[in-house]
């Protein structure tokens, strides 16, 4: 199991497993609620039904921000396998206690380093123009917009990074 260390030392990266399944989706769906966002286990979020059948078997990775201090997940971010050189970026969200503090980053810059170790050449993400904080995140990293491959309730923007 890999473990990323933050610099704030109270945080973690781990990846996750099929153990974290409910904790992972109660923070996914408390975080989307915040945004007057639906949750939807049988479509948009299926595959937080099987972390590691739809990630961890795939090679991809589904990684949980974990709060040494209490054990809980704090936040949550998915690479999903799209082919061989694309990862879309699925399901980064952190608790709202805990944002603007910089774990964001350590988030986002930990999913950039472990797609370039599995050999990804460009990380693809959908998201949701009320989500300012994390489009202003993904563009500060380098993040460039695109057209999303289909517009719905939870897409309106689409972002990639070239990481190689």
């Amino acid at each position: 199991m890999k473990f990323i260390k933050s610099e704030y030392n109270q945080f973690i990266i781990r990846q996750a497993d099929n153990s974290d399944i409910l904790s992972i989706k109660n923070l996914v769906f408390t975080v989307l609620r915040e945004y007057g966002l639906k949750p939807d286990e049988t479509g948009r979020d299926i595959d937080l039904n099987d972390i590691e059948k739809n990630y961890t078997n795939r090679n991809g990775f589904f990684g949980v921000v974990v709060d040494n201090i209490t054990n809980q997940i704090a936040g949550t971010f998915g690479l999903y396998y799209i082919d061989k050189d694309i990862c879309e970026l699925r399901k980064m969200y952190l608790r709202k206690d805990l944002r603007g503090q910089g774990i964001g980053k350590f988030m986002l810059r930990s999913a950039i380093n472990i797609a370039g170790e599995k050999s990804y050449q460009k990380i693809f993400l959908e998201t949701i123009s009320p989500l300012k904080e994390a489009i202003a995140l993904y563009k500060k990293f380098g993040f460039a917009e695109v057209k999303p491959h289909e517009i719905n309730e939870r897409v309106n923007m689409a972002f990639e990074l070239i990481i190689r």
